[in-house]
């Protein structure tokens, strides 16, 4: 039996992901015609019909569901192939898909592409920002390589390797009684109102413990989408917040009524580090861009 194209699967799991021709297409990079005749081809060669579809809606049939599965299977095993075949050549060259947060990526990745421009001119970095939970599963699933992020979250067994802490620091307007301190203290913080990130942003799972700790209490009627919305509220006056320090440097150019108070010695801080599946063969890689992107965070900190 005929063998279907790389190609062929590659299209057949962008249909299957998104259930729209167009937009299937517009991720392959191909025209919508060019992708249905491929399609064709497989059902024709597989001998099942993978999709209903009509002027309205795509359908993935039972047949079409199952295999998908497997056709992703394939693609992965693909990745791994060239993975170990880059690795075992010139390392860090080629296509690199990484991820990372956004009270990350804002503030840390200029660095990281002008660091690794210059260190590895033949890689490539396409790179993704999302919530935490979305990249990791996106890791797991074959679509990223490598994520930046912060540590101390659940990444399903992934690989972990810690670059550098980042304290956090209390903003607050500049009238405010706190903004007097020179640094503080935990207890400072008891009974004050914190704004705070929406669900799902890691940086709000790292902030309400210590919130809880210090006797913080959250602002109920308001969850912010970024820290920039989070800093504009604090710019009114209807409470605190805690931001990570590494994006202070940005932020007190856009917010020059908020100030910036750290916590004394040993006070809050975050992991920032890389993950990646334990199944890659691309680990003594990583380890290196780690090292990358450590030097050139600590050179300017």
């Amino acid at each position: 039996m005929e063998r279907p194209s790389i190609r062929q699967l590659e299209y057949f799991v962008a249909v299957a992901e998104h259930l729209n021709f167009r937009e299937a297409a517009a991720s392959c990079h191909v025209t919508q015609p060019a992708l249905s005749t491929q399609l064709q081809q497989l059902e024709a060669l597989l001998g099942v019909q993978l999709f209903e579809r009509d002027t309205r809606r795509v359908v993935a049939t039972a047949a079409g569901v199952a295999l998908a599965r497997e056709a992703h299977a394939v693609l992965q095993a693909t990745d791994r192939l060239l993975d170990a075949a880059r690795a075992s050549g010139k390392p860090l060259t080629g296509r690199l898909r990484m991820g990372a947060i956004p009270t990350v990526a804002p503030y840390i990745l200029p660095l990281v592409v002008k660091a690794v421009r210059s260190q590895y001119p033949e890689l490539i970095l396409l790179l993704t920002e999302d919530q935490t939970d979305r990249l990791v599963a996106s890791l797991h699933a074959g679509d990223l390589d490598i994520l930046l992020l912060a540590l101390d979250v659940d990444l399903h067994g992934a690989t972990e390797k810690q670059l550098f802490s980042d304290p956090f620091v209390l903003a607050c307007h500049k009238d405010h009684p706190l903004a007097s301190k020179d640094a503080l203290e935990e207890s400072d913080l008891d009974g004050q109102t914190v704004l705070l990130l929406e669900d799902g942003h890691c940086l709000r799972s790292h902030a309400l413990p210590i919130c809880k700790a210090s006797g913080m209490v959250e602002y109920a009627d308001f969850r912010a989408t970024s820290l920039g919305t989070l800093l504009q509220m604090v710019t009114s006056g209807i409470g605190i917040t805690l931001i990570p320090e590494m994006a202070v440097e940005q932020e007190q150019q856009r917010n020059p009524d908020v100030v910036f108070r750290p916590f004394d010695e040993g006070g809050p801080s975050r992991r920032i580090g890389l993950s990646w599946r334990k199944s890659s063969a691309r680990t003594a890689e990583f380890e290196a861009l780690g090292e990358t992107i450590q030097g050139a965070f600590l050179a300017t900190s």
